[in-house]
């Protein structure tokens, strides 16, 4: 079987050294072992777990843990870079892994560009180093359970997932759906506000805390039998007044919310896995043409104009869509301007929107045996169709936020 090419061929985009290592590494392993093992969790809702072996023996559970912890080092753009060749070869373990990653980058290099007294910085610095220590030395897998049912996950209210202060560490109570990894995940990072006894609850607040999985309180219910990405997992997590010390903490109070204001491309961090879908797509239709596809037979279907046609306009929006992804994930930094932020939402809505675009091209142009849960095709665009639901960056509120965003300066109002 021949290596598949690069998405993001590293000389034409002058990636870096590690760059280009983890997106070889990434697909490698996609291309291997992930692909083939994509239909089954997919048709038994079952969580990838093997594909996490894999990732765990690869280095990539610590992708993002710094060099000085045992980790890769890489930063935002590695990451997401390396997270779109997973994404090509099994969405669901690309969906979940960024989960896991995010309690590294947000803890991590996110952390450290914000504004912290020296002494809450040094106690940061220990406290993530022991989560650090359970991932590279122990293989632990962290979840990142972010929505309510409100909107809350959108950023317009606070959290109603509270931890309220008990001795020397924390009393949580709350409930969170979608919640990917449950069940799987050693660690839940939840996302909650600090209940105070003054005044009410706000976004301020906001805390970040470790939650172990067999910790009293905390338990997982509900079914999990969705459209697509049905590998995650998502069911409903319960935190039943689940008592966690100190030491919990991923992120020091109020520096969650600093960062949301100040490095918003945290929040595309799910895109990298719908740019994978996308190539996937267009993967597939060529091969499926050329007669390349496994078990179909060597007869050529490349041959009609209509054909042809849509395969440029499939390869046309891919690149539309590479290019600008790439270039919003380029620009990622602490206080962007505000055309990279509107980039930033262009960008999101793009990957979400587009990836199922090509998937419904795709099926149009490769005819009925695309439809064939053997192929691989319309698992792509069942899974590609739940991206542009996501939170905290649906595909309705980044045309929302473009529209104010472009038409109102900071400060105006009618």
């Amino acid at each position: 079987m021949l290596e598949d090419a690069p998405i993001f061929d590293p000389e034409a985009f002058r990636l870096s050294v590690q760059e280009a290592e983890l997106t070889t590494l990434a697909r490698r392993l996609g291309q291997n072992r992930f692909a083939a093992r994509a239909a089954t969790f997919d048709r038994e809702a079952r969580f990838p777990t093997e594909n996490y072996v894999d990732l765990r023996e690869a280095g990539l559970l610590g992708i993002c843990v710094p060099r000085e912890h045992g980790g890769l080092g890489a930063d935002y753009r590695a990451y997401c870079l390396t997270a779109a060749e997973i994404g090509r070869y099994c969405g669901a373990t690309a969906l979940t892994w960024n989960m896991h990653v995010c309690s590294c980058l947000w803890s991590g290099p996110l952390s450290d560009a914000m504004d912290m007294e020296a002494d809450t910085r040094r106690e940061h610095e220990r406290r993530r180093a022991s989560h650090y220590a359970r991932i590279v030395r122990d293989g632990a897998i962290y979840a990142q359970p972010f929505s309510e049912g409100g909107s809350a996950a959108a950023g317009a209210v606070p959290f109603a997932t509270t931890a309220r202060r008990e001795g020397e560490g924390w009393r949580l109570k709350g409930k969170k759906i979608f919640a990917s990894l449950s069940g799987a995940a050693n660690y839940y990072g939840i996302l909650c506000t600090e209940a105070r006894d003054e005044g009410g609850l706000s976004r301020r607040h906001t805390m970040y805390m470790a939650v172990p999985a067999d910790a009293q309180g905390v338990s997982v219910t509900g079914e999990w039998d969705p459209l697509g990405m049905r590998g995650t997992v998502s069911r409903t997590l319960l935190l039943d007044d689940v008592y966690v010390d100190a030491d919990a903490a991923l992120m020091p109070p109020g520096v969650y919310y600093q960062a949301a204001i100040r490095n918003p491309h945290m929040f595309m961090t799910l895109t990298p896995t719908y740019i994978g879908i996308a190539q996937a797509a267009v993967d597939f239709t060529v091969r499926y043409l050329r007669g390349e596809v496994p078990g179909m037979g060597p007869e050529k279907r490349r041959g009609a104009p209509s054909k042809q046609h849509n395969v440029a306009e499939m390869q046309i929006r891919l690149e539309q869509t590479k290019a600008l992804w790439f270039q919003a994930i380029s620009e990622a930094r602490v206080d962007p301007t505000r055309e990279q932020v509107l980039r930033a939402y262009a960008a999101q809505f793009s990957a979400m929107e587009n990836a199922n675009e090509l998937c419904q091209l795709a099926i149009r142009t490769c005819g009925g045996q695309s439809m064939l849960k053997s192929l691989p095709l319309e698992r792509l665009y069942r899974d590609s169709r739940c991206g542009s639901l996501m939170l905290p960056w649906s595909a309705d509120l980044c045309m929302e936020r473009i529209g104010r965003e472009a038409l109102y300066l900071p400060g105006e109002s009618d």
